[in-house]
């Protein structure tokens, strides 16, 4: 059998005008042993009304309930002192979310931050942040 060859115009906007591309010969689709797709199996419950807990179930959580912090085995955990969070820092992936809102702002100060190019919202958002930053670290 031969191979087939198709030429299929196909259109789409560029900067410098229309360009046509073609599409050319289909490949074969492979045959695949079993079922391609993974299915991933989810349970939901309801909160407010959980499922019956067996009588073994119920009996063990007493007997949890019932002992005595001072049994429980913190031997694996270390306790953390104040040398653990002196070297401590916020996430780096953390990023604030936006509030959009009005502010009052000096005529010339405004005209400061317009003055230095484009983006000074993002300006006036960082000399605030600094400025909050350092506030926070000396009342610590």
């Amino acid at each position: 059998m031969g191979k087939l060859f198709y030429w299929w115009p196909t259109q789409y906007k560029t900067i410098m005008g229309w360009i046509i591309s073609a599409l050319f010969r289909h490949d074969r689709q492979r045959k695949k042993r079993g079922n391609s797709m993974s299915k991933t199996v989810t349970y939901k419950m309801d909160l407010n009304n959980p499922p019956v807990l067996s009588e073994e179930q119920k009996t063990r959580l007493e007997a949890l309930a019932k002992r005595p912090d001072s049994e429980i085995d913190f031997s694996d955990i270390p306790e953390l002192d104040e040398s653990f969070w002196k070297n401590a820092v916020q996430n780096p992936f953390y990023k604030p979310t936006k509030q959009v809102t009005t502010v009052r702002i000096d005529a010339d100060v405004m005209q400061w931050l317009k003055a230095q190019g484009k983006g000074y919202q993002t300006r006036m958002n960082k000399i605030l942040r600094d400025a909050m930053l350092k506030e926070l670290k000396n009342h610590q």
